[in-house]
């Protein structure tokens, strides 16, 4: 019944910005108290029934005390794998009734907590033009609960918690934490191989590798459950694969014979994984028949490198070798894309990575794309559109003119003033930018590598940041101890 107490602790939440409001210091201690109690509770196994009961309650007395925040039935929920909460769920992706049914590898989560966050956040937001700051409940009590920590000492990642070096002498394109993981990482390689590591209990070790490819491997998804990632190659396959054991489960092979480049699940439905080749096409395959999808394919105007998902699943960007960025429309029923939009965002130059988000911090909603595109820039763009049309907010300066360095949001939500966002860079560093920083915005600046940083990626608390270059070294950074 943990759920019930993660679903307690997140009414408390809501409700905490009300509670001494010249004393936010109580309302942090009253959270972490209030989480270490729960917890304890959630042990000592009381009847299912009764913790139900004392839900409804709870929320109506704090309800009654300083105001209904949502209707009760939003609370219900089935279970909870995580009480943390991320910018991206915040997102109400169940607006489509034809998402609710889909089927794929899906994590068992609180679907009555998301719509709990996302029927607060419509009626806070919905009024307020797009990217205005909003002062509201929800945002002070999560400043409460962070406390006065700046963006600098949140971002002080220094220390060495420990070095990969299983694909030295190849590079090592893209590496991923696991979805909701501290502690579980993989990462391609151009020696055709993947590695899953794992971080913890010490010391850190490699858990599986992943062969079959017959070519370089230039990238991966995890499944939203962490059960299955698939993989594209330079040898023309899509290959499943069992996370447990290493097992290749399926092999697919592009009908073109063409170089597979990049892949990404739809996010609401794991069956279905989006793939781009080498001969400019889109496809979208279903991973549970090896088949491609009927209407799910589309052409770019070159080499398809680049792939991503809003949260809801309903707009899919992709970046070629020529600089464009397309948008697609993808239906949730049918699996089918519909070219929307394209932008030139520089002719002949790669757009390597992009990186959707539809938060920068908790008080405005600014739908954003990070996107490398080989201009010596990272550039920061705003969503204006249900179409995905995007508009250049946003650029900071790194050493990026040919490799395929890929950037990242800073997965947790930002409780403090600035949002951060990551990338690598051709110069063998690692750096952060505070994107509402309007001088000054390298955060931090991480230098250990050997050659060209391709990729970042932080663990689901932010404790740790693993990069990863073109030498075959994996770096995990650990986050400085004050």
């Amino acid at each position: 019944m943990a759920a019930v107490w993660q679903q307690v602790l997140a009414v408390d939440a809501r409700y905490n910005a009300y509670r001494t409001p010249t004393f936010p210091q109580f309302r942090t201690q009253y959270i972490r108290r209030r989480s270490q109690l729960l917890r304890e509770n959630a042990k000592c196994g009381f009847e299912p029934g009764l913790r139900r009961q004392y839900l409804r309650l709870r929320s109506q007395l704090l309800a009654l005390r300083y105001g209904p925040l949502s209707e009760q039935s939003s609370f219900r929920a089935s279970s909870v794998r995580s009480s943390r909460t991320t910018l991206d769920r915040m997102e109400d992706f169940e607006e489509d009734p034809r998402a609710q049914g889909a089927r794929g590898h899906r994590r068992s989560v609180s679907r009555g907590s998301y719509q709990l966050q996302a029927q607060m956040n419509r009626a806070v937001y919905d009024e307020r033009p797009p990217g205005s700051l909003v002062p509201t409940s929800v945002a002070e009590a999560s400043r409460a609960m962070a406390g006065d920590t700046t963006l600098s000492e949140n971002y002080a990642f220094a220390g060495m918690h420990h070095i990969f070096d299983q694909h030295v002498d190849s590079a090592v394109p893209r590496l991923q934490f696991a979805n909701d993981d501290k502690h579980l990482l993989a990462c391609c390689s151009l020696d055709g191989t993947l590695s899953i590591m794992t971080l913890s209990p010490p010391p850190a070790s490699v858990k599986v590798t992943l062969k079959g490819h017959g070519g370089p491997v230039t990238d991966f998804a995890w499944s939203l459950s962490n059960d299955i990632i698939v993989s594209t190659s330079l040898d023309g396959t899509l290959r499943i694969w069992n996370t447990e054991d290493g097992r290749c489960i399926r092999e697919v092979r592009d009908p073109e014979s063409s170089e597979l480049l990049c892949c990404t699940f739809q996010p609401m439905n794991n069956n279905l994984t989006v793939v781009g080749n080498s001969k400019h096409h889109l496809q979208v395959v279903n991973i549970s028949t090896g088949k491609k999808v009927k209407g799910g394919s589309s052409k770019l105007t070159g080499r398809v490198l680049s792939l991503s998902f809003d949260a809801p699943g309903k707009i899919l960007w992709a970046g070629d070798d020529r600089g464009s960025i397309f948008s697609f429309l993808f239906d949730m029923a049918t699996g089918k894309l519909t070219k929307a939009k394209r932008l030139v965002v520089s002719e002949g130059s790669s757009i390597c990575s992009i990186s959707a988000r539809s938060w920068i911090s908790r008080e405005a909603r600014d739908p954003s794309l990070l996107v490398n595109a080989c201009v010596n820039k990272l550039l920061l763009y705003r969503v204006v559109d249900n179409e995905g049309t995007l508009q250049l907010k946003r650029s900071f300066p790194i050493q990026h003119g040919s490799q395929l360095v890929h950037s990242i949001f800073c997965p947790l939500m930002s409780f403090r003033q600035g949002a951060c966002v990551v990338t690598g860079s051709e110069d063998a560093c690692v750096y952060f930018f505070d994107v509402e920083r309007n001088t000054k915005a390298i955060v931090n600046k991480l230098q250990g590598h050997g050659g060209p940083v391709l990729d970042v990626s932080f663990n689901c608390d932010e404790s740790l940041l693993a990069s990863a270059d073109s030498t075959g070294m994996v770096i995990i950074w650990r986050r400085e101890q004050k």
